[in-house]
């Protein structure tokens, strides 16, 4: 129902570039520099400075882009809320999580809830929880599964499940022999990491620091972005990693990956992070209380 000049004016001021937006909105270039050229007519004013190679929004735009993120928003409220009045959970669910909760733990869950309620179509982002916090910050998911607290005091947070981080190595790695694992043992042999704004690489530092050292002290001879990718290189034998146990289950299943607890034990909670200011729809609602009892259930194993 918003006016889409205002929609277009949107996604410009939130990506800074006509061309992104126009992929954002699946518009060609010429289409989106036409719909601001309209807005800026229609209040006489330029809305976007255009220098230096670089799009900035001016006085004026900032005004509009303040006002638009409240039009849009109440906007789109209506259109769930009407909805909603047939009592049926539908629409689209726009979900982020981290790379273990998404790999290991969503897709089931996210299948699981498709089945009960067919007219929901799903959408999973999957990053860092570095990424996903920013994400729900700026509105652009319904919410989000992380392996850190959130940074941002603007977003709220909930528990969802506690999940063990432990020693992972092939079979034949000098590390596999032992029942468990002091932070200690660890210096000597080499670390594959995650990478930088990995809620697991953020925990396993604040563990080591804990208990005397800290993940630079580590003999670090890789770092990768994905679970999947670092059980792929520890199997050859390179080095160990710290991840999350329900990230090796099948693995450990196969005999080609060893799961060494920690001493002491290492846990972690997961998180469900959502803005406090966001309109929760039925749908996202029913989500938050399905995911959140499915992923206690799952970890408690």
């Amino acid at each position: 129902m918003a006016d889409r000049r205002l929609q277009v004016f949107h996604t410009v001021a939130k990506q800074l570039s006509f061309t992104k937006a126009g992929e954002v909105l699946f518009m060609t270039q010429p289409a989106v520099t036409f719909q601001i050229k309209q807005l800026e007519e229609h209040f006489d004013t330029r809305l976007f400075d255009r220098g230096h190679g670089r799009l900035t929004l001016t006085p004026a735009g900032e005004m509009v882009f303040a006002y638009a993120e409240r039009i849009l928003s109440l906007s789109s409220e209506m259109d769930v809320r009407l909805a909603e009045m047939t009592g049926e959970v539908c629409g689209p669910l726009l979900v982020g999580a981290s790379m273990t909760i998404a790999e290991f733990l969503l897709p089931r869950i996210l299948g699981e809830f498709k089945s009960q309620y067919p007219g929901v179509h799903p959408r999973l982002v999957v990053a860092n929880s570095e990424t996903i916090e920013k994400r729900i910050a700026e509105h652009v998911l319904d919410i989000g599964f992380i392996e850190s607290q959130p940074h941002d005091p603007n977003l709220q947070t909930e528990a969802c499940g506690v999940d063990e981080l432990v020693v992972v190595c092939n079979p034949r790695f000098p590390l596999a022999r032992l029942k468990e694992v002091s932070p200690e043992r660890l210096l000597v042999h080499p670390f594959i990491s995650r990478e930088l704004g990995s809620g697991t690489r953020e925990f396993t530092d604040t563990y080591l620091r804990e208990h005397g050292s800290g993940i630079e002290q580590l003999n670090t001879v890789m770092e990768l972005g994905s679970p999947v990718a670092l059980n792929a290189v520890v199997e050859t034998g390179l080095g160990y990693t710290i991840a999350s146990r329900v990230s090796v289950t099948a693995s450990q299943r196969l005999g080609e990956l060893v799961a060494i607890p920690l001493k002491p034990r290492f846990t972690r909670t997961l998180s469900m992070v959502y803005s406090k200011d966001k309109f929760r729809s039925k749908l996202v609602t029913s989500f938050v209380e399905f995911a959140s009892a499915r992923l206690k259930q799952i970890t408690a194993k």
